[in-house]
């Protein structure tokens, strides 16, 4: 059970990291554009820790305080999850 969930958050965090740096390409080529709900959701999904290294290294959407705020929500909420589920095991 361990393994399958570390082998689908590291996946998780691996597709967020490439996505966001994907759309730091798309941006810097004026091209369509990832939304941020989706970036956002696979953060949500398990990929906080690739969305918020793609953030630094691509340096991506750091700018965006309205972003910056909605993502730091997505943590709160994922950690605020995580907790009721380990008080309620």
């Amino acid at each position: 059970m361990t393994f399958l969930l570390t082998s689908a958050l590291v996946l998780m965090n691996s597709l967020t990291f490439s996505l966001y740096g994907y759309d730091k390409y798309l941006a810097v080529k004026s091209k369509r554009r990832i939304s941020e709900k989706n970036l956002l959701l696979l953060a949500f999904l398990g990929g906080c820790l690739g969305a918020f290294l793609g953030m630094l290294i691509f340096r991506h959407k750091i700018a965006k305080v309205s972003f910056v705020l909605k993502f730091i929500a997505v943590v709160l909420l994922q950690c605020l999850l995580i907790s009721l589920l380990y008080v309620m095991k």
